[in-house]
């Protein structure tokens, strides 16, 4: 490693990446003009929507002078070289979530669910692995573009769970904090979600005794608008909560009980002078 830059535009072969793209993003060292731009960039030369897939870089490593490591082992559009590598495919799907693209987010997501990857026959014959869990990679070159590579032994399955549940769904735990921040598209009429939160043990720092059984929230998010920029409305067990900045913010209880959370989408507030 002699600090030559790959995934740079100087670069013949791997001329963009999708790590650096994302996780320029999700770091927050791009600033936001240039997050707009590198998204952009993701867009044109890496997700392949009639191929269903999000190539980890392009073009793949053939004859390149640089030594990428193992990925070079591999054949065109293999894998890492040049394939869709499914836990960058999911970063770049959190990163267009944390830009706001709620439309493309959710899509993205829809495309590379390995459910929709066996939907006909021919879908059925060109992916060949099995639809119900993830596949590590995704084949990009003919002709065995769209073909599914390891299954039952890649970590993206738990990105594809965070990135629904946290990024296009919105929900996540921030320390005693509950917090749901949808990215949907606005033709989402509704969903719902239950939150389990497991029983702890007692905790010196706080007076309320620990419960010994599972907390649950019921959360239903509407919207009636069809407008899902920013949550606007939210009641938690019919008590009214009002929203943090288009976010819809409670206490996460652990007393055993079930807490009802109704949340309502829409336009983002003006603000008045």
């Amino acid at each position: 490693d002699d600090g030559s830059p790959l995934g740079s535009w100087e670069n013949k072969e791997c001329a963009i990446d999708a790590l650096a793209q994302a996780w320029s993003v999700l770091s927050g060292v791009a600033t936001p003009a240039r997050a707009e731009q590198v998204m952009d960039a993701v867009e044109e030369h890496l997700i392949r929507d009639r191929e269903r897939m999000i190539r980890l870089l392009t073009p793949p490593f053939v004859d390149t002078p640089e030594d990428p490591g193992y990925i070079k082992g591999y054949v065109a559009g293999v894998r890492e070289n040049g394939g869709q590598y499914t836990h960058a495919a999911l970063w770049v799907v959190r990163a267009m979530a944390a830009l706001g693209r709620r439309h493309r987010a959710t899509a993205l997501l829809e495309m590379i669910n390995p459910v929709s990857h066996a939907s006909t026959p021919e879908q059925v014959e060109r992916y060949q692995v099995e639809p119900y869990v993830m596949a590590a990679d995704v084949y990009g070159n003919a002709p065995h573009i769209g073909r599914g590579g390891w299954t039952w032994y890649t970590g993206s399955s738990g990105w594809m769970l965070r990135v629904a549940l946290e990024s296009v769904l919105g929900l996540r735990a921030e320390g005693k904090t509950l917090v749901v921040a949808p990215c949907v598209p606005d033709d989402w009429p509704e969903y719902s979600i239950t939150w389990r939160v497991p029983p702890l043990d007692a905790d010196p720092g706080d007076d309320t005794p620990p419960a010994d059984e599972e907390t649950r929230y019921e959360i239903h998010v509407a919207n009636p608008d069809h407008c899902s920029e920013a949550v606007v409305a939210v009641t938690c067990d019919d008590d009214p909560c009002p929203p943090v900045d288009g976010t819809a913010r409670v206490p996460l209880l652990r007393d055993g009980r079930t807490h009802r959370l109704a949340i309502t989408l829409g336009p983002v507030p003006e603000i008045r002078p």
